[in-house]
C-alpha cells in the first residue's frame, strides 16, 4: 500500500560515525570467532543513534550474520513488559521459521508467554505456582535459546529504545550477557540520553554493563559543521550554500534529526520557535487539517498502531484515510511498522510532541475512542498488548469504573510475565482509583493472587482494598522497593480497622518485622509484638504460624537454649496444622541454623540443604534468598570456608536466575567476609565492588561499607579505612540496626585505632560491646573480641592506658564466656584471645602463642597466623632464654612471609618494628643484623631512634628496657647519649626535638 511513496529526507550519503562503524564492525568479527560481544549505544534524541544500527545491520546482513530488532514500548506511563523481547523472537521466527521452534526444544510451549500465537502449533503452557519461578524458567530458556541458534551462525540481536524498556527487560538483557560464553552473539542496544533523568532505572543497569569487559559503550556525539554541510548535501543533491549550511548548523547543534528537518524543501522554513516541541511541530503543521487529526489520532494510539484499530478510531471511509496515511508517510512523519500492519512516526519526539499539543479534553476523547473500539473488537491488536493498552486508555479516557478492573488484569498479564515493578505500579495505580469507584463499580473484581490463607478465600470472592495492598506490599518486596513495601504497610494498618480486621492488621505488621531490620529500623521486635497482641484470643492460622516462626527466628540469636528450640519447633507444628507450607520451611530452617550453634554444623547443613532442594522444586522463590544467605553464612561460621565459596559460587547463579534482587548483595558480602579471612584479599575486593552496587537498602549497602572498611584497614589503606568508617557513623546516627552489624563496625574502628597508633582510644569502642545476641555469628563475635584483646595489648606502657585496664580485659573475658568453642575455628579463635588478653595483663608465655599457633595454622586464616606468630616471637624475646632470640627470629620471618604475601601494611609495620628492636634480620636467620652508620643530622643510630621514640611517648626505662628486650642500665646509657647529642638536659627536651625535627613518627 505504501511502496509508491518515496522520499528524500534522510540523506543517502552516511555522514561521520567511522570509528563507531570501525568499533561495530570489529565486535562483529569478534563475534564471528565464537567470542559473544556487547556494545551499547547512547546519544540524545535524533542524534542518529537509529541510522547507525540500520548502516551497521546493513552491512552485518551482507556479510551472512542474521539480524533482528526489538524495540521498547513506551504507553503512557505503564511499559510493556518484554515488548523487545517478543518483537526479536517475532523476527527470528520470520526469518528461521521452523527452526526456532526446534532450538527451544520441548520446552518451546513456555515461549508462549511472550509470543501467544505460538499456542496455535499446538504447544501447551505449563503453570507453574509462582511468577519469580516462571521469570526464572524463561530468562534460562530464552539464554539457552540464542545459545542454540548462535552455534552455527552469527546472530546479531538490537534492543532499540532501552530507555522505555521494562525492568523485566533489562533484567533479562544482563542476564544473557553474563550467562552466555561461548556463541556467536553479538547484544547491542540503544537509549536516548536527554530521556535518563538522574532516577531513572536505566542508569544502574548502564553502570552494571560498565563493569564488564565484554561490553563496550558508545555515546554518539552531535555532527560537526563539515558533516552537516556533507548531511545537507546528500539530502538536496548538491553542497548547500555556505551561508545556509552554517544557518542549520548553528540552529541545530549538529543534532541530524534538526538537520533533516530545517533541510527538507531546501531552506530553513521561517523563524522557527525555540523550542523542541515547536521544532518538532512545525512539519506536521503544514500538513492539511484532516492529515493532522490523523496524526494526533496515532501519537495518541502509542509507540504503534493497528491499521485496524486506526480505521476505528479515525472514523474515516477507507479511501480518505489511505490518502493521510500516504501524505504522511511520504512527509517522513509515519513509517510503516515492522509487521507491516501499521504504523508508527518516524521519530518518537514527534509523537510525544503531538501527543503533549493535545487539549486535555481531546486526549480524553480520543483515549476513550481507542478504549471502546478495542472493547469493541479485541482482536484488534495482539492478545498480549490488550490489557496493558486498554488499562493506559480508560485511565486517560478518565473513566475510572473501566479503568480499574482494565488496570487490574494488566497487572495479572505484569505478574504472568515476572514483571514486578511493572506490576507494583499498576496495582498503585489500582488503589488511586480504587476510592474514586463506586463501590457498586468494584463488584466481580479480582485480586492478581491471593496472599490470604486465614481461612481461604472462596475463589468467586472480590478483590477488597485490603487484598491490592497487600498484592502491592508483595510486588513491592519482590521488585527490591523495601521502602515503598514499608510504606504501603504504613498506609494500610492507619486505614484498617485493627478491631474488626485483626488478622489482616497482624498480617502486615508480619511484613514490617523483616523490613525494620533490612532498612535498619530496628531488629523488629516491636513490629512482632504488635502482631502478637493483635492475634491474642483469635483460633489458629496461618498468620499466627508466621508470627510464631518469626520470633523464634529472633531468639535464635541467643542461642540454641531449650526455650527457642521448642518455639521454632511449635512453629513447624502449628505450620502444619494450618497447612502453611512456607511457614513451615522457614521455621525448619531456624531450627537447622540452632542446630549449627549448638556444634552439630553437619546435621545443621544437611537440614539446610533438603530446605533448600525442597524450596528449589516449589518454586518459593521468597524464601530461596534466606535459604542461599543463611546456609552460606552457617558454612562460614563453622570455618568452612571452601564449602561456602562453592555454595556462594551456585547462590549467585541461582539469585541471577531467579531475579533475587535482594538476596545479592548478601550473597557477595558473605563471599568477601570469606576471602578477606582467607586472605584472597583481591578476590574479596572484586566481591565488595559487586555488593555494593547491588545493595537494595539501608543494611546491605552499610555493612558493604564496613567490610571495604576492614579490608582496607588491613592493607594499610587507613584514609579509605576512616572514610568508610565515618560514612557510616553518619549514616546511622541514631539508627537502630542488628547486633551482627554494629560488631563488624566496633571491629573496623578498632583495628583502625590500633593501626593509627592509637590503641587507647579503641577502648571507648568496645565499652559495651559484650552484651547483646551472640549466636549465629560467633566467629564475628570472636573476630571483635580478638581486635579488642590486640587494642589492649598493643597499649601496654602508654600513658594513661593502665588506668582501667583489668575491666576492660574483664569486659572482653565477660564476652568471650558466652561464646562456644564447639568448632574447631572456635576453638582456635578462643585459644588467640585467651593469648592475647594474657599479653594485654604482661603474662602471656610462649607456651600461649605456641598453641595458638598449633590451633590455627591448619586453618584459612592467614592473617590471624601472622598475628598470633608476631605474639609468639615477642613472648619468646621477653623471657630473654639464651635460645630464644633464633626462635623468635623463626616466627617473625614466618609472619614476615605471610604479611608481605597478603599485603598487610600495618601488620607488617608491627613485625618491622618488632624485630627492628629486638636486632633481627628478617631476611636471614644469621643472627643479629650489625648496627648500620650513625643517621645525621644528629648522628642518632637506629637503636638510640628506637629509644628516642619511646622516651617521645613518655616511657619510663624500665618500660622502654621491656620493649626493646634490654636492660634498664642499656637505657640509660643510651639516654645518656641522646641528651648528648641533641645538645638538651631533660627527656621533656629531647621529646619537643623530636618531634620539632620529626625524628620520630607521627602520631596522628
Amino acid at each position: 500500500m505504501l511502496d509508491p511513496v518515496e522520499t528524500q529526507s534522510v540523506s543517502p550519503v552516511f555522514v561521520g560515525r567511522q570509528d563507531e562503524s570501525a568499533l561495530l564492525a570489529g565486535l562483529l568479527r569478534g563475534a564471528d570467532e565464537g567470542i559473544p560481544q556487547g556494545v551499547v549505544v547512547g546519544g540524545e534524541a535524533g542524534v542518529g543513534k537509529t541510522r547507525l544500527l540500520e548502516e551497521f545491520l546493513a552491512s552485518a546482513r551482507a556479510a551472512g550474520a542474521t539480524t533482528a530488532v526489538g524495540a521498547g514500548v513506551e504507553l503512557g506511563a505503564d511499559g510493556l513488559p518484554f515488548a523487545p523481547v517478543a518483537g526479536l523472537l517475532r523476527a527470528l521466527h520470520r526469518q528461521l521459521g521452523d527452526e526456532l521452534f526446534e532450538a527451544a526444544g520441548e520446552r518451546r510451549g513456555e515461549l508462549a508467554r511472550l509470543l501467544p500465537e505460538w499456542e496455535e502449533s499446538g504447544a501447551a503452557v505449563p503453570v507453574v505456582e509462582g511468577d519469580a519461578w516462571d521469570r526464572a524458567r524463561l530468562f534460562e530458556l530464552l539464554t539457552r535459546l540464542l545459545e542454540r541458534l548462535a552455534r552455527d551462525r552469527t546472530l546479531v540481536l538490537v534492543f532499540e529504545d532501552l530507555h522505555w524498556a521494562d525492568r523485566s527487560t533489562r533484567e533479562l538483557l544482563a542476564y544473557y550477557i553474563r550467562s552466555v560464553r561461548s556463541a556467536r552473539l553479538l547484544v547491542v542496544g540503544s537509549y536516548r540520553t536527554d530521556d535518563l533523568h538522574r532516577r531513572h532505572p536505566l542508569r544502574p543497569f548502564l553502570a552494571q554493563l560498565d563493569r564488564l569487559r565484554t561490553v563496550h559503550r558508545i555515546a554518539l556525539r552531535r555532527l560537526s559543521g563539515d558533516e552537516v554541510a556533507a548531511q545537507m548535501a546528500g539530502i538536496l543533491g548538491a553542497p548547500p550554500e555556505a551561508a545556509l549550511a552554517l544557518s542549520v548548523f548553528a540552529r541545530t547543534e549538529g543534532n541530524p534529526f534538526f538537520v533533516e528537518e530545517l533541510t527538507v524543501g531546501g531552506r530553513p522554513r521561517g523563524a522557527l520557535p525555540e523550542t523542541l516541541r515547536d521544532l518538532l511541530l512545525v512539519r506536521v503543521e503544514e500538513m492539511d487539517e484532516r492529515t493532522q487529526d490523523v496524526l494526533r489520532v496515532v501519537a495518541e494510539g502509542g509507540a504503534s498502531v493497528e491499521h485496524g484499530l486506526l480505521a476505528r478510531v479515525a472514523a474515516l471511509p477507507e479511501p480518505e484515510l489511505l490518502a493521510t496515511l500516504r501524505a504522511a508517510v511520504g512527509a517522513r512523519l509515519l513509517v510503516a511498522t515492522d509487521e507491516g500492519d501499521g504504523y508508527r512516526f518516524r521519530h518518537a519526539l514527534t509523537r510525544e510532541a503531538l501527543a503533549d499539543d493535545l487539549l486535555p479534553g481531546e486526549r480524553a476523547r480520543l483515549n476513550r475512542r481507542y478504549a471502546e473500539a478495542l472493547a469493541d473488537d479485541p482482536t484488534l491488536v495482539a492478545a498480549e498488548e490488550l490489557p496493558t493498552r486498554l488499562a493506559s486508555h480508560w485511565y486517560h479516557a478518565g473513566d475510572r469504573p473501566r479503568a480499574l478492573p482494565a488496570v487490574l488484569a494488566a497487572a495479572v498479564v505484569a505478574g504472568r510475565r515476572f514483571a514486578n515493578a511493572e506490576q507494583l505500579r499498576l496495582l498503585e495505580r489500582a488503589l488511586e482509583l480504587w476510592d474514586a469507584v463506586e463501590p457498586e463499580a468494584r463488584v466481580g473484581l479480582r485480586p492478581a493472587q491471593r496472599v490470604w490463607s486465614y481461612p481461604a478465600p472462596e475463589p468467586e470472592e472480590p478483590v477488597g482494598w485490603v487484598d491490592l495492598m497487600a498484592e502491592a506490599v508483595i510486588a513491592a518486596q519482590l521488585a527490591g522497593r523495601g521502602e515503598r513495601a514499608l510504606a504501603l504497610c504504613r498506609r494500610a494498618l492507619r486505614e484498617l480497622d485493627e478491631v474488626r480486621q485483626p488478622l489482616h492488621a497482624a498480617w502486615f505488621w508480619t511484613q514490617r518485622v523483616g523490613m525494620a531490620e533490612r532498612l535498619m529500623r530496628g531488629d523488629g521486635s516491636a513490629e512482632l509484638a504488635r502482631a502478637q497482641e493483635l492475634l491474642r484470643g483469635l483460633p489458629p492460622s496461618e498468620v499466627h504460624a508466621r508470627v510464631l516462626a518469626l520470633e523464634a527466628a529472633l531468639l535464635a540469636k541467643r542461642g540454641p537454649d531449650p526455650d527457642v528450640i521448642e518455639r521454632a519447633e511449635r512453629a513447624v507444628s502449628l505450620a502444619r496444622l494450618v497447612g502453611a507450607h512456607r511457614t513451615e520451611l522457614y521455621a525448619r530452617y531456624t531450627l537447622a541454623t540452632l542446630q549449627a550453634d549448638a556444634g552439630d554444623g553437619q546435621g545443621a547443613v544437611t537440614e539446610m540443604r533438603a530446605v533448600l532442594a525442597t524450596v528449589l522444586r516449589g518454586g518459593d522463590v521468597a524464601l530461596l534468598g534466606r535459604c542461599l544467605n543463611n546456609l552460606s553464612a552457617v558454612l562460614i561460621d563453622a570455618g568452612e570456608f571452601a564449602q561456602a565459596l562453592e555454595h556462594l559460587d551456585e547462590s549467585v547463579e541461582l539469585a541471577e536466575r531467579y531475579g533475587l534482587v535482594e538476596g545479592h548483595s548478601w550473597l557477595w558480602g558473605n563471599r568477601a567476609f570469606a576471602c578477606t579471612a582467607m586472605g584472597r584479599w583481591p578476590e574479596a575486593e572484586t566481591a565488595l565492588d559487586e555488593a555494593t552496587r547491588r545493595a537494595s537498602h539501608s543494611q546491605s549497602r552499610q555493612i558493604s561499607r564496613v567490610l571495604t572498611g576492614q579490608l582496607a584497614v588491613l592493607r594499610g589503606d587507613l584514609a579509605r579505612a576512616e572514610a568508610e568508617s565515618e560514612a557510616v557513623l553518619a549514616e546511622i546516627e541514631g539508627v537502630r540496626g542488628g547486633t551482627q552489624f554494629h560488631w563488624e563496625l566496633a571491629r573496623l574502628r578498632i583495628d583502625l585505632a590500633v593501626a593509627r597508633g592509637r590503641p587507647p582510644h579503641a577502648r571507648e569502642v568496645v565499652r559495651g560491646m559484650a552484651a547483646g545476641e551472640l549466636f549465629g555469628a560467633s566467629l564475628l563475635a570472636w573476630m571483635l573480641a580478638f581486635a579488642a584483646a590486640t587494642a589492649e595489648a598493643e597499649s601496654r606502657g602508654l600513658p594513661g592506658a593502665e588506668e582501667g585496664r583489668e575491666a576492660a580485659v574483664e569486659e572482653i573475658r565477660s564476652l568471650t564466656r558466652r561464646l562456644p568453642r564447639n568448632v574447631p575455628i572456635r576453638e582456635a579463635m578462643g585459644v588467640l584471645v585467651d593469648a592475647q588478653l594474657a599479653r594485654a595483663r604482661g603474662r602471656d608465655t610462649p607456651r600461649h602463642w605456641a598453641e595458638a599457633v598449633a590451633q590455627l595454622t591448619p586453618l584459612p586464616l592467614p592473617h590471624h597466623v601472622a598475628e598470633a606468630r608476631y605474639g609468639w616471637a615477642e613472648a619468646l624475646l621477653a623471657e630473654g632464654r639464651p635460645d630464644g632470640r633464633e626462635a623468635a627470629g623463626e616466627q617473625l620471618r614466618a609472619a614476615c612471609e605471610l604479611v608481605t604475601r597478603l599485603g598487610a601494611g600495618p601488620l607488617g609495620e608491627r613485625v618491622a618494628r618488632l624485630a627492628q628492636r629486638a636486632g633481627l634480620d628478617l631476611a636471614s636467620p644469621a643472627g643479629p643484623a650489625p648496627e648500620p652508620a650513625p643517621e645525621e643530622p644528629f648522628g642518632l643510630t637506629p637503636r638510640e631512634r628506637a629509644v628516642l621514640e619511646l622516651v617521645a611517648a613518655g616511657r619510663s626505662n624500665r618500660q622502654i628496657a621491656e620493649q626493646l628486650f634490654i636492660s634498664p642500665k642499656t637505657v640509660s646509657v643510651h639516654v645518656s647519649r641522646i641528651l648528648a647529642k641533641l645538645e638538651v638536659t631533660s627527656r621533656g627536651e629531647a621529646a619537643a626535638v623530636a618531634h620539632r625535627f620529626r625524628l620520630v613518627a607521627a602520631r596522628p
